[in-house]
């Protein structure tokens, strides 16, 4: 049985971010009751099937989080099989927009991550840890747990749409 509705964070090369942002987003969901698919990919991976990257994994174990992660490269149809497509920076934000190309439906689906948190106004980036310390993905990691109640609040939103027009 799957979920009825599927949310995908989008980075770059899936080993980072986009990582940390669905283990959070899954255990958020989890303790709020709410049963959604929850998925990462990049947008130029470069292999397949790779571990995150040992900080994000050192970051999340840390705080409790599952650790368990392939890589996977962004396919076009991935943005029209979600219901939520969440980039985790203003490029990613743009890429995603041009891949939806004239498809309002699909290209209203993407947002940023940053503006899930109602104190940053119009939004923010969450900036690539990759070439950091373990310090920059536990700042990474602060950032995107400060965004995950609005990203929780738009799953329950959406479902009970769902829901209601089905």
């Amino acid at each position: 049985m799957t979920a009825d509705y599927r949310v995908l964070f989008v980075c770059t090369g899936n080993t980072c971010r986009s990582v940390m942002a669905a283990q959070v987003l899954r255990r958020e969901l989890a303790e709020a009751c709410v049963r959604a698919e929850v998925g990462s990919a990049g947008l130029r991976v470069r292999e397949a099937g790779l571990t995150a990257d040992p900080r994000a994994v050192e970051v999340l174990r840390r705080h409790g989080y599952a650790v368990e992660h392939q890589t996977r490269q962004l396919e076009p149809g991935m943005l029209g099989s979600h219901d939520l497509v969440i980039a985790l920076d203003s490029m990613h934000m743009r890429v995603l927009q041009h891949a939806a190309g004239p498809d309002r439906d699909i290209a209203a689906r993407i947002r940023l991550l940053g503006s899930f948190d109602g104190a940053a106004g119009a939004g923010w980036d969450i900036p690539d840890p990759v070439t950091g310390t373990v310090e920059d993905y536990e700042r990474t990691l602060t950032l995107i747990r400060s965004a995950m109640p609005g990203v929780v609040a738009t799953v329950r939103a959406g479902m009970d749409g769902a829901v209601s027009s089905g």
